[in-house]
């Protein structure tokens, strides 16, 4: 039952991740295209700092180090963290979906590795303090 909780914790740790990494992405959107410079970078950090995405993308952040606390106190590490790869899947397919971000042949290709890959080490579970 154990597995089933950690599993659980680390899909929402990857979903609050995604879900992060989408809100800075529209948040920075808003942005444009600008230059990057040292002049232009802190009018854009100011900026960036008051805009609801990029701060819903930080509080999904802050939440899902929180929830990443609780995994790392139940799980081992080498079996939590590549779990964590599913953020690449899930965000790829979001950003094709939502942005219209390309989805070419060898990013579904590292997609479909990356899948096989967490399913092997999802085999492998093994509670902390066996």
């Amino acid at each position: 039952m154990l597995q089933y909780k950690v599993l659980a914790l680390i899909l929402l740790d990857v979903i609050l991740n995604v879900a992060g990494q989408l809100s800075l992405k529209r948040g920075m959107a808003q942005f444009g295209n600008f230059g990057i410079s040292i002049a232009t970078l802190p009018h854009i950090f100011l900026k960036s700092a008051f805009n609801i995405y990029v701060l819903m993308g930080l509080a999904c952040y802050v939440m899902g180090f929180l929830v990443w606390l609780i995994v790392l106190a139940k799980a081992e590490v080498s079996y939590a963290y590549p779990l964590i790869s599913l953020g690449y899947v899930f965000t790829a397919i979001l950003a094709w979906l939502i942005f219209n971000e390309a989805m070419t042949d060898i990013r579904i290709a590292g997609i479909l590795m990356i899948c096989i890959g967490v399913y092997l080490i999802a085999r492998s579970y093994q509670p902390i303090g066996r």
